[in-house]
């Protein structure tokens, strides 16, 4: 009785199928969006393909446009942004589970609406100006950051993704403390009401391995 027990686990050990391990499209940050040229073979713990997009406004130019393909984890698939009135920062990093699902590029969330939240903004150390919020920011924030040496105030609008996911957030904007809130020009106010947390470089959250 106990060989047979042996022999079924044995057999059984033999029978259970290997895992796969998931396969995705790669290209370097600020590659062309388009860019297929290489695969890669993910490691056990990666569950996701992912196309990121990174995209800086100043104004209505675009400063930056990174493009970037990886094998991914859920917790970081994520459309989000920052909106400082003169400057907005979008990241979209757009997630699939199947072998080399990630060959479209990223979508482009930036030519979104106002969506009727309106935060404090700052033009260098008066913080009275208004900015409306654009597509999923509706969390009003403010931070200081050191500029030339001196400590200056910045607010404005940000998504609920960069003011809930603190873990894995640490400095968008230097190494400044960032409170966030919500309601109409919550953060008029210096002390954080809904809790403070450190915001991590945006291009370094969605495409560090």
């Amino acid at each position: 009785m106990y060989h047979l027990l042996l022999k079924m686990i044995f057999f059984g050990i033999l029978l259970v199928p290997q895992a796969c391990t998931l396969k995705c499209y790669e290209c370097a940050v600020g590659s062309s969006a388009t860019c297929i040229d290489s695969t890669k073979e993910c490691s056990a713990l990666a569950t996701h393909c992912s196309a990121l997009k990174f995209i800086i406004y100043s104004g209505e130019s675009v400063i930056a446009d990174v493009n970037a393909k990886r094998c991914g984890f859920a917790d970081s698939c994520a459309q989000a942004s920052i909106n400082f009135g003169l400057t907005r920062t979008i990241l979209s990093n757009q997630c699939c589970t199947t072998d080399l699902c990630n060959n479209l590029p990223a979508p482009d969330y930036s030519k979104t609406r106002p969506n009727g939240r309106k935060c404090f903004t700052c033009n260098g150390l008066h913080c009275t100006g208004t900015v409306e919020c654009k597509g999923n920011e509706y969390h009003c924030i403010a931070t200081t950051v050191a500029v030339k040496g001196k400590m200056t105030p910045m607010k404005g609008c940000a998504s609920r993704q960069l003011c809930t996911n603190t873990e894995q957030l640490e400095g968008v904007i230097g190494t400044q403390k960032i409170s966030c809130c919500e309601g109409d020009y919550c953060n008029s106010g210096s002390r954080p009401r809904v809790g403070t947390l450190v915001v991590a470089p945006l291009l370094l959250l969605l495409i560090s391995p």
